[in-house]
């Protein structure tokens, strides 16, 4: 049975969402969501980094970390999947009650069903790349080991 998720009040598994407030420390800052810490990367040595870091919801990160006006990194296509995987996975490792949640989806395929998001999600339609649900399950392979 496919495990489908997208807003963070969704129960059981709103705890997939970049949005779940499920904070965590990396890079010897503390990050409120997953979604802060993605969004920041993009910027990398500016100013920009500590404002999204700092702005009050995850919402607010995706927006200023949308910004196609911003500076973004020149590598951000390249390293922007190791970097949701470094952030999900970490999060998952600190927060035990959640890896459960995780781990107890055994080997069922996870989807976010995101219907504006053609490539972190499955899109309106399923074609979507679905990479943020193809990362759970990498986390999920990790933390089986």
């Amino acid at each position: 049975m496919t495990i489908y998720f997208y807003s963070d009040r969704e129960q059981p598994y709103g705890c997939f969402s970049n949005f779940s407030r499920h904070g965590f420390v990396m890079d010897k800052l503390w990050w409120t969501t997953t979604e802060h810490y993605f969004q920041a990367q993009k910027f990398i040595g500016t100013p920009y980094l500590e404002q999204i870091r700092s702005v009050n919801t995850p919402k607010d990160a995706a927006i200023i970390g949308r910004k196609r006006s911003l500076p973004l990194r020149s590598d951000w296509e390249q390293v922007k999947d190791e970097i949701m995987y470094r952030a999900v996975l970490c999060k998952f490792q600190i927060h035990l009650d959640i890896r459960e949640i995780l781990l107890a989806t055994g080997d069922e395929p996870i989807v976010e069903n995101a219907p504006n998001d053609y490539y972190w999600g499955c899109g309106k339609d399923g074609t979507g790349k679905n990479q943020l649900g193809l990362t759970l399950m990498r986390v999920r392979a990790m933390l089986s080991i």
